[in-house]
């Protein structure tokens, strides 16, 4: 009989039989003490990892889901098979929109909310990660959708210094975070009818992140589908992914969020 661990892998498994990657470079899971909680996430690493510099990518799932999810909806090991992909486990959180009751899994929202223990949590896994493999410190990104976002967000206004870009997904950041924020290369995803996290809401994060990186008029990215560059004075571009979805996450973004990756790294 298997146990509901492996149940849960199945779908990943699956995901690697379906796109001819070999079953031993799936990403395992692995487990941290943070404060006494146990904590995990899935970890692929590729096999130079111990002795290249490797890219390193957290990828952060949104509320009420969970690492295989994101494992399978971003699919960053399998888009960058070159990089180190994290994709954590998050705990019972109450949600700012919706599960006011926090009976589902989320991501803290500001600083100082759940003790912290997610800003801990992404501490422990960097500094684990960088003991374990040959992490390039200029090349560490930080990607997540919903609340998984918003997340991506707080890291960039308490560990931004440690990230070379950011690709957040239906997301916003708020007020008191956003003069914490300094300035770093942007891709943020957003569905004009977003049900959840207004577009109005996302689009005052991205007029706000434009301003702050000194951004200049926007131009077609590559030819990429609904992507628009801005590029930056100071070295920090901004791209908006703006389709006319919802809050679902959009099955073309992780393809553009890895190519966005892979152009921005730290000077």
């Amino acid at each position: 009989m298997k146990t509901i661990q492996q149940l849960r892998l199945v779908p990943v498994l699956a995901l690697f039989a379906f796109t001819g990657v070999r079953a031993a470079d799936e990403p395992a899971r692995r487990e941290w003490n943070v404060d006494g909680v146990a904590r995990e996430a899935l970890v692929y690493a590729p096999a130079t990892a111990k002795s290249n510099a490797t890219p390193l990518v957290f990828v952060f799932h949104g509320h009420g889901g969970n690492m295989n999810q994101s494992a399978r909806g971003f699919g960053c090991h399998i888009l960058w098979p070159e990089a180190l992909v994290v994709y954590p486990q998050g705990l019972k959180t109450p949600g700012r929109l919706t599960d006011p009751e926090g009976k589902k899994n989320g991501w803290q929202h500001g600083v100082g909310a759940q003790g912290d223990r997610d800003l801990k949590f992404f501490d422990a896994m960097l500094e684990t990660l960088r003991k374990d493999y040959k992490v390039d410190a200029k090349r560490i990104y930080s990607t997540g959708h919903s609340n998984g976002g918003g997340f991506t967000y707080l890291l960039w206004a308490e560990r931004g210094d440690k990230f070379a870009a950011f690709g957040p997904s239906s997301a916003s950041t708020t007020p008191t975070q956003l003069p914490a924020l300094k300035p770093k290369p942007l891709l943020h995803v957003a569905g004009e009818n977003d049900p959840l996290v207004k577009f109005a809401w996302q689009k005052l994060t991205m007029d706000a992140v434009r301003k702050l990186n000194q951004c200049e008029a926007g131009r077609t990215w590559d030819k990429v589908e609904f992507c628009t560059l801005y590029p930056s004075k100071l070295g920090a571009a901004v791209v908006t992914f703006i389709h006319p979805g919802n809050h679902a996450f959009h099955k073309a973004a992780p393809a553009a969020i890895v190519k966005f990756f892979k152009e921005h790294a730290q000077p």
